[in-house]
């Protein structure tokens, strides 16, 4: 029987997981990562002993510290709007499940995303939740070992699962909030961590026209509250620099080049431009064709049609067809 450690957050999806794997053949071992929410790891807790896996709990604090929280962190002071899933995902989850599956003789790992893998390469779940986005920037090694049980779901499938095979969970709401910012509030958050900088210019079409109450608390392609000569505007560039942040109209945001550097490839790295299609944040209908090339140490993005606001810090991530090809992070021109 081949083993396989899934990742068990006491939610919805694992649940469901564990037992479509178990019925799939596969001696299945339970791995919670540990951030101090008590709640999710008595689900955790109650859902293995329920299914019949035993369970391992990894307290992942201090790497999700030292891998996530503060690289989040500075992202926001360089005037970035980082995406912490797409960070923690290789660095901490993947990480932390392969070094089990290692310690305990297991051939796979297994997450409830909803993808699909086949032969070492990742391809998109369903279209109404595909989350390939973010997992742009696992290792080959890893994408080589997971499996994604959920990848031929919709979420309603996945909850009606959870009804017919009774889990403890299957009521439980889904959870949206960054997992080491519970409440939501990062501005409070950010500020129990770090000094922050305080308010600056707003600059539209070269005039200042008020004041900001912080970069942090803005991102590019965020409406900005109120009107300018009865038309909106939004956030087009923030400078750290200069503490001002730049305003545009709505079709002043679009861009049809994307810069992106430190970039993740799940396939070998192309020598020549590539046709592939784009998304520059977590959206399932945004996924322009376009072309990509290597130049360095950077990848550029040439669009055939342009992408609203790609935003420094987010990931531009590139597909063919299904398959996901890579990503890497946003560069503010």
């Amino acid at each position: 029987m081949k083993k396989v450690v899934l990742g068990f957050s006491g939610g919805v999806d694992s649940a469901v997981c564990s037992v479509l794997l178990k019925r799939a053949g596969y001696e299945v071992y339970g791995l919670y990562m540990d951030n101090s929410d008590e709640n999710a790891l008595n689900d955790a807790v109650k859902t293995a002993e329920y299914v019949g896996i035993p369970l391992e709990v990894a307290d992942v604090r201090a790497e999700l510290e030292r891998n996530v929280c503060s690289p989040f962190t500075e992202c926001y002071l360089r005037g970035e709007t980082p995406n912490p899933c797409v960070i923690c995902n290789p660095s901490v989850k993947f990480r932390t499940l392969c070094d089990a599956a290692d310690r305990l003789g297991a051939e796979f790992v297994a997450t409830g995303h909803y993808a699909r893998s086949e032969n070492g390469m990742i391809f998109k779940g369903r279209p109404s939740n595909d989350q390939t986005y973010m997992l742009c920037r696992l290792t080959r090694e890893q994408a080589a070992r997971v499996i994604f049980p959920l990848g031929m779901y919709e979420k309603v499938q996945t909850r009606a699962m959870a009804e017919e095979f009774g889990l403890p969970v299957a009521h439980k709401g889904d959870s949206m909030e960054i997992c080491f910012i519970p409440d939501k509030d990062y501005i409070s958050w950010l500020g129990r961590r770090t000094a922050l900088p305080g308010p600056g210019d707003f600059i539209f079409h070269g005039e200042v026209v008020g004041q900001h109450d912080g970069i942090y608390r803005y991102t590019v392609g965020q409406r900005r509250p109120g009107m300018i000569d009865g038309r909106k505007v939004y956030i087009s560039h923030i400078d750290v620099a200069s503490n001002t942040i730049e305003l545009a109209l709505w079709e002043e945001l679009f861009k049809t080049e994307v810069i992106a550097r430190n970039f993740n490839w799940l396939c070998d790295v192309p020598d020549r431009p590539v046709r592939a299609s784009v998304r520059v944040r977590h959206t399932k209908w945004e996924n322009p064709p376009c072309t990509a090339y290597v130049d360095g140490g950077i990848v550029h993005i040439i669009c055939d049609e342009p992408v609203r606001a790609p935003a420094a810090g987010q990931s531009a991530v590139l597909y063919d067809g299904d398959r996901l090809l890579g990503g890497g992070f946003i560069v503010q021109e």
